[in-house]
């Protein structure tokens, strides 16, 4: 018998009663796709399929990574720090994930401290800080499918665990037994008893109220009654995007009904991201139909913000996370200006994919650009760096391409509800003065060149799919003269670390005429993504060549685009 099948018999005899059903339905290749590794963990947690197996999100593996995190805290804190933060989405079984980590926790002699209803990711960051906490877990797969979820680790700075980190917890979790090495407490008794509590609601009125701090109106009056559609995408952001756009004075919002509560299924929206069109077009419906001036959607999670406002033809258009990042970047550091508040040496944080552009605005006012890996934790590090030194107020914004932002360091992720909240801050602003965003965003390319910015993802299901993956990026390594006729002038390879980066799995090609490419896996997903940056003397010529770009790597790949 070989180790698969050993596996799957023992869950056939030990998993839980709610898995038995999946169990014994599965043919060979079920077997194999499900028990062939452990669900990865990194970085990032863990994010995977919902269902029974070694390489499932399920009890079993959420309790096991738990007890790895909670080893990993009691090595770490004294008795008087032992406390994890836990928030979860609108995903199925986030809840009883949270409940099963929160159990997990009790049973190791650490408080657990809970959200007492679904809240984002940005809650769970803030609620580490506020409430002195060891460690955080978010219940998330953020903007994947409705068959994912996932497991995301915090520290006790509010910032998604470091690699090192990481690599401890992995070494604690792989000690275990997935089901005779885990201490765990039921849930409503560890309620009743202290070892689990719920967060007060301060906590979360704190976070809002350091939302609102981010405004830049600096006491200026101007016109809030833009008429905004919204759209949670089934997720957590309903009531903190309300609340926090009610509180500041934004009350002519209506919200798309159909993704208005909570729900893992998606129905209306199979792939839940507001950088995916198909998420938004029945906002794009309800905005057309009530003739809104801004659409918003946040992602399930609510750190993502996609937003589409109207051109000259009245037509609503979807603006990409590059071009909202400018127009934020641009926003905040002509106020701060404004108003005397630009910090001295100020800093802004950026991803090495996220568009080069957004350099050149932060040279126009003199702030510093920070280029990091891809992920926002990096973004998240580097403000503690930036507290670590005393001088937390450097850092003004940071964003990235995939629809991340965050103007404060109250938390150490992006935010949603901070975006939103400033998209609309931003638009009522410059409506004021007579220019659509559309307008300001022409202004932009117009100063500093236009640059289009594209992501293009492929993927790669299963084992054999994780070797193809491997493979294709050996074969980048192998070296490449060039890519759909633009010769490769410099290949930069952050497998061994790079520029004081820690080592990823990244390759970027800088290609004559002033284009670029990223390839690297996802570190969440099952997919290989590439960004291509093109500039170009105007949209339509960047888009030619890009198109080449991307045809030529899909077919260095193997895929078609």
């Amino acid at each position: 018998m070989n180790s698969i099948e050993q596996t799957y018999q023992r869950w056939l005899r030990e998993a839980d009663a709610s898995l038995q059903s999946e169990l014994r339905g599965m043919d060979e290749n079920a077997k194999e796709d499900a028990f062939y590794r452990s669900l990865a963990f990194g970085t990032g947690g863990l994010r995977g399929v919902i269902g029974a197996g070694t390489n499932r999100m399920n009890i079993h593996t959420v309790a096991k990574a738990s007890q790895g995190l909670a080893d990993y805290v009691i090595r770490h804190f004294p008795a008087d720090r032992r406390r994890i933060a836990v928030s979860y989405d609108s995903r199925i079984l986030s809840d009883t994930f949270a409940q099963t980590a929160a159990g997990v926790f009790a049973g190791n002699g650490i408080q657990a401290m809970i959200y007492p209803q679904l809240m984002p990711t940005p809650c769970l960051s803030y609620a580490v800080r506020a409430l002195g906490c060891a460690a955080g877990v978010m219940v998330t797969a953020s903007h994947n499918p409705a068959k994912y979820n996932g497991y995301k680790v915090y520290g006790a700075d509010g910032c998604q665990i470091t690699t090192q980190a990481a690599q401890e917890i992995l070494a604690e979790i792989d000690k275990l037994d997935m089901f005779t090495g885990i201490k765990r407490t039921d849930f409503d008794a560890g309620l009743q008893s202290g070892a689990i509590a719920y967060i007060p609601d301060q906590v979360y009125t704190g976070f809002v109220e350091e939302v609102k701090k981010q405004s830049l109106l600096g006491g200026e009056e101007i016109d809030k009654n833009v008429a905004i559609v919204y759209s949670p995408l089934n997720g957590t952001g309903l009531k903190p995007v309300l609340r926090t756009l009610r509180e500041s004075g934004y009350t002519n919002v209506a919200v798309v009904k159909e993704q208005e509560q909570p729900d893992g299924r998606f129905p209306t929206c199979p792939y839940p991201n507001p950088e995916i069109r198909q998420a938004m077009e029945l906002g794009l419906q309800y905005a057309d139909r009530l003739n809104a001036d801004l659409l918003l959607a946040t992602d399930p999670d609510c750190d993502r913000c996609g937003i589409a406002v109207k051109n000259i033809r009245g037509e609503y258009e979807l603006l990409t996370g590059n071009e909202t990042g400018l127009l934020l970047l641009d926003y905040i550091c002509s106020r701060r200006l404004a108003l005397g508040t630009m910090p001295e040496n100020p800093v802004l944080v950026k991803t090495i994919v996220t568009t080069d552009m957004g350099e050149a605005i932060a040279d126009h006012y003199g702030v510093e650009t920070r280029n990091v890996l891809t992920g926002f934790k990096f973004i998240g590090e580097t403000i503690g760096r930036l507290e670590a030194e005393g001088n937390p107020e450097r850092y003004i914004f940071g964003f990235e391409e995939s629809y991340g932002y965050l103007s404060g360091t109250y938390v150490r992720d992006k935010d949603a509800v901070n975006a939103a909240f400033l998209i609309c801050e931003m638009f009522a602003w410059h409506r004021q003065r007579g220019v659509s965003l559309l307008q300001k965003l022409n202004q932009l390319y117009a100063e500093y060149g236009y640059c289009l910015n594209t992501l293009h993802s492929f993927t790669f299901e299963g084992a054999a799919g994780f070797e193809k993956m491997q493979a294709i990026m050996r074969s980048f390594r192998g070296g490449l003269s060039e890519i759909g006729g633009r010769a490769v002038e410099k290949c930069l390879d952050y497998a061994p670390g790079l520029d004081g980066l820690p080592p990823s799995d990244v390759l970027k090609f800088y290609l004559s005429g002033g284009a670029s490419a990223v390839v690297r896996p996802s570190g969440t997903e099952p997919k290989l993504k590439i960004y291509i940056s093109v500039s170009a003397s105007d949209r339509d010529a960047a888009a030619r060549e890009e198109k080449k770009l991307a045809g030529a790597l899909a077919g260095l790949m193997g895929q078609e685009d």
